[in-house]
């Protein structure tokens, strides 16, 4: 019989090795948790900020090129309130939790590329 003062030390073929809260190896993979870990998806920033800035310029331009011969006002309002609405879904997707300088440099690149837009609509006011 096992003296109960003696460690136990877990069979890395049968279960999985633990570090405190961090798994070490697991029965199944022969790579650390480190390096490939199981947890779930968590998406970084910049994949917040990417998709924002892509979605705003495929979503404003589309506007500027399908209102060519309307109102140019129409065109600055509808390209101001997709970019207003944008930046709030990103920040409903995760945003709000990373650090300001993202917030702050998808605002700029936002408004740069709504600026370009009312540049290009500024003959129709």
């Amino acid at each position: 019989m096992r003296d109960e003062r003696e460690p136990r030390y877990p069979d890395p073929k049968e279960e999985d090795i633990m570090a405190g809260d961090r798994r070490l190896s697991r029965p199944d993979s022969s790579l650390p948790d480190w390096y490939i870990s199981d947890a779930s998806y968590r998406p970084i920033p910049i994949a917040w900020f990417a998709a924002a800035v892509l979605i705003q310029a495929v979503a404003v331009y589309a506007v500027f090129f399908v209102l060519i011969d309307a109102n140019g006002w129409i065109t600055v309002g509808l390209t101001g309130l997709i970019s207003a609405g944008i930046y709030l879904w990103s920040l409903e997707r995760g945003l709000a939790s990373a650090g300001s300088g993202w917030r702050i440099a998808l605002a700029i690149v936002l408004a740069m590329q709504f600026v370009l837009v009312a540049m290009g609509t500024s003959p129709r006011l």
